[in-house]
C-alpha cells in the first residue's frame, strides 16, 4: 500500500512589522523607493515644450519637465531656501522660478537668475537643481534619485527590468496612450497589494465577474497559471470587459495566444502591468507611510481607436474599476486585520508561491536579518 507524502509546511510571509512599522517604512523608502528606479507614470502629457508634472515618491517630490533637448527630471527644491518650487502639472514659460525669492532655473535645472545675488556668490555645486535619473521604456516613464549612484554600480533601468521588455515585445506599447485614468487611496501597506496582485489564490472569492471572463483564475485556486504563455479567456472571450468582447480590435502586432489570452507582470518596486488584446492596464503605487498607498490606473488603448468618434473605454474602465475595488477591499482588510496582538505574520499557500517573491526583494535591499531572522526559511 502506498503512503501519501506529508504534506508540506507552509512557508511564513513577513512579519507583522513589514506591514505596521514606520521604522520598517523609513527604511524602505531610503534602500528600496529612493534608490531603486521607481515606476512614474506615462509621457504623452509631457510632449510639449514646458511642460511639467510633479511626482511624490514616498515623500520626496519631483519635477518632470520637457526641455528642448528632451526630458529632465529635478528633486522640486529651490537651492536658495529649499522652497517647493511647483505643485501638480502644467506648462512653464520659459524657466521654473520659485515663488519665494524669484530664482530661476533652465527647464535643465541650471541656475540662471537669483536676484540681488551675484551668480558667483552662490557656491558652484548649488548653481543646478538637485539632477533626478530618467530612462523610458515603452511610454513609461521611471525615476531614480540617485543617478550616480545607480551608474556607479551598473543599475540601469534595463538591467531593472531584464527579461521582461522581450517578454512584451509584441505589444505596442509606445504608442498607445492614457483613454481612462483610474485613481485610488487604499488604507493598505503597498506590500499587501503587491502580494494580492502576485497570486489567484483569491480570485474565486474575490472577483466572480473577473472568473467568468478568466475561469482559469479559480482552478484549483489559480495554481499553475501559465504567465508566460499567458492566461486563456472562456471561449468567445479575449478581452477584460464584462463581455469578454469589444468593438476595438486586437493589436495588429500580437501573435495568436496574446490576441485570446491575458498576461501581466509585477514590476518591482511599485508597477503592475495587465495586458489585454485591445487595451493595457498600466498601476502605479505609490506608498504613503506604512498603512497607505495612492493608486493610479491608466488604461492605454491604440491611438486609432482614441481617435474613433464612437470611442467609449467604459465597456473596460468599468470592468477594472469593479475589479480593482474588490483588491482593495480585501487587502485594506488584511491591512486591519494585522493590527491584532495575535498576528505575527501569515502563510502561503502552494499556489501562492509567487508572494513569496516579495520576501526575497525585501531581504535584499533591508536584509535577511532586517526583522530579526524573521525572513529566513
Amino acid at each position: 500500500m502506498s503512503v501519501s507524502p506529508e504534506p508540506s509546511i507552509l512557508e511564513k510571509s513577513l512579519p507583522r512589522a513589514a506591514y505596521l512599522e514606520c521604522d520598517v517604512y523609513r527604511r524602505e523608502r531610503e534602500r528600496i523607493f529612493w534608490d531603486r528606479w521607481v515606476y512614474a507614470g506615462r509621457t504623452e502629457d509631457l510632449d510639449a515644450v514646458g511642460a511639467y508634472r510633479v511626482v511624490e515618491i514616498a515623500g520626496e517630490s519631483v519635477v518632470v519637465v520637457r526641455g528642448e533637448d528632451g526630458l529632465h527630471a529635478h528633486l522640486n527644491l529651490c537651492r536658495h531656501r529649499g522652497s517647493r518650487l511647483l505643485c501638480g502639472a502644467g506648462r512653464l514659460r520659459g524657466a521654473i522660478r520659485c515663488p519665494y525669492h524669484a530664482w530661476a532655473y533652465a527647464l535643465d535645472g541650471t541656475l540662471i537668475a537669483s536676484p540681488f545675488v551675484e551668480r558667483d556668490a552662490v557656491p558652484p555645486e548649488s548653481r543646478r537643481l538637485h539632477p533626478v535619473g530618467l530612462a523610458l521604456w515603452g511610454g513609461f516613464l521611471f525615476l531614480n534619485l540617485h543617478p550616480e549612484r545607480a551608474a556607479r554600480e551598473g543599475r540601469s533601468l534595463a538591467a531593472q527590468l531584464g527579461a521582461i521588455p522581450d517578454r512584451l515585445r509584441r505589444y505596442p506599447l509606445a504608442e498607445l496612450r492614457v483613454g481612462r485614468r483610474l485613481t485610488y487611496d487604499v488604507a493598505a501597506n503597498w506590500k499587501v497589494l503587491l502580494e494580492n496582485y502576485n497570486e489567484c489564490y483569491h480570485c474565486a472569492g474575490v472577483h466572480p465577474e473577473l472568473c467568468r471572463v478568466v475561469p482559469a483564475f479559480k482552478t484549483r485556486g489559480g495554481a499553475e497559471l501559465d504567465w508566460e504563455r499567458g492566461i486563456p479567456h472562456r471561449e468567445g472571450a479575449w478581452t477584460f470587459t464584462f463581455s469578454g468582447t469589444s468593438a476595438r480590435t486586437p493589436f495588429a502586432s500580437l501573435d495568436a495566444d496574446e490576441r485570446t489570452r491575458h498576461k501581466g507582470e509585477l514590476i518591482y518596486p511599485n508597477f503592475m502591468l495587465s495586458l489585454s488584446a485591445d487595451h493595457v492596464a498600466a498601476f502605479a503605487l505609490y506608498p504613503d507611510g506604512p498603512e497607505r498607498t495612492a493608486v493610479v490606473c491608466d488604461l492605454l488603448f491604440a491611438p486609432d481607436a482614441i481617435a474613433q468618434s464612437d470611442f467609449d473605454p467604459g465597456d473596460a474602465a468599468d470592468f477594472w474599476d469593479v475589479v480593482n475595488r474588490q483588491d482593495w477591499s480585501v487587502c485594506e482588510g488584511v491591512q486591519r486585520g494585522m493590527h491584532s496582538q495575535a498576528f505575527r505574520f501569515g502563510y502561503y499557500a502552494p499556489m501562492e508561491d509567487y508572494s513569496l517573491d516579495i520576501r526575497r526583494y525585501i531581504a535584499e535591499r533591508l536584509g535577511p536579518d532586517a526583522f530579526g531572522g524573521a525572513l529566513d526559511s
